[in-house]
């Protein structure tokens, strides 16, 4: 068993950095150090007073310390990590990419009015569940403890969730068109003969150069695999042959 310095210390970085904001961000609201206010998305204010910290700060809030704030911090424990970990292994710089192609993606959709929310950390949350959905179509998840679905549905099973429990379904279903776009345009489209016209830009790769951003090994106890997050909201447990994910990923 790891010890959870030793676990912390065992998470690739951008998926460690993400959620230690997250966390960070929420600990100072609820110990009254912020005014959730000054970091909200008001585009009024972005482009009249040059706010500019709003266009970032938005996406480290995901609300005050309850049951849904566990939830969402251990979906980016546990499919954040997956990602960077599996298919995006020794590729820090194309899951930085991802991430800032989806927050973008994020802002433009909240510039309309009917999908205008002033915090979008669940939106990209909900886009690393998508992301991961489509990347481990097969897996079993268990959603607490009640039923099992495949993976491929996983993010439409947590959107109608969050509906009944009262949640606001507009930052989800954003986080879900990111993520298919993000899909459509470095997987789909290539895969069906298209060019990817969404490759990592020099100036990503060098960001994570620059900070020396690598993904360090998971930590394994007694030569083991590092196991999965404990108690996260949706576990898989193994692969069949309901769905085929995609058969490669077209390098940069």
């Amino acid at each position: 068993m790891s010890s959870p310095a030793e676990w912390y210390n065992s998470l690739p970085p951008i998926s460690k950095g993400y959620g230690t904001l997250c966390l960070a961000f929420t600990t100072a609201f609820q110990l009254g150090l912020i005014n959730p206010h000054y970091i909200a998305l008001i585009y009024g204010l972005v482009f009249k007073n040059f706010q500019l910290w709003r266009l970032f700060t938005n996406f480290f809030f995901l609300g005050k310390f309850s049951v849904n704030f566990g939830i969402r911090l251990l979906m980016i424990a546990r499919y954040g990590v997956q990602l960077e970990q599996g298919p995006f292994q020794r590729r820090t710089a194309d899951f930085l990419w991802m991430l800032i192609f989806g927050t973008l993606t994020m802002l433009a959709l909240s510039a309309i009015p009917y999908l205008y929310s002033p915090f979008l950390g669940i939106s990209l949350v909900f886009m690393l569940l998508y992301v991961w959905s489509r990347e481990f179509p097969n897996s079993n998840v268990n959603i607490y403890g009640l039923f099992t679905l495949k993976a491929f549905y996983l993010p439409w099973a947590m959107l109608a969730l969050d509906v009944i429990f009262g949640s606001p379904l507009v930052p989800d279903l954003m986080g879900i068109i990111a993520g298919h776009l993000y899909y459509f345009l470095t997987v789909l489209h290539p895969l069906a003969g298209g060019k990817n016209i969404l490759k990592t830009p020099l100036w990503v790769h060098k960001i994570v150069a620059r900070f020396r951003l690598g993904a360090p090994a998971p930590y394994r106890a007694g030569g083991g695999v590092a196991p999965a997050a404990a108690g996260g909201p949706a576990q898989p447990e193994r692969n069949t042959g309901a769905f085929r994910g995609r058969a490669y990923r077209l390098s940069d």
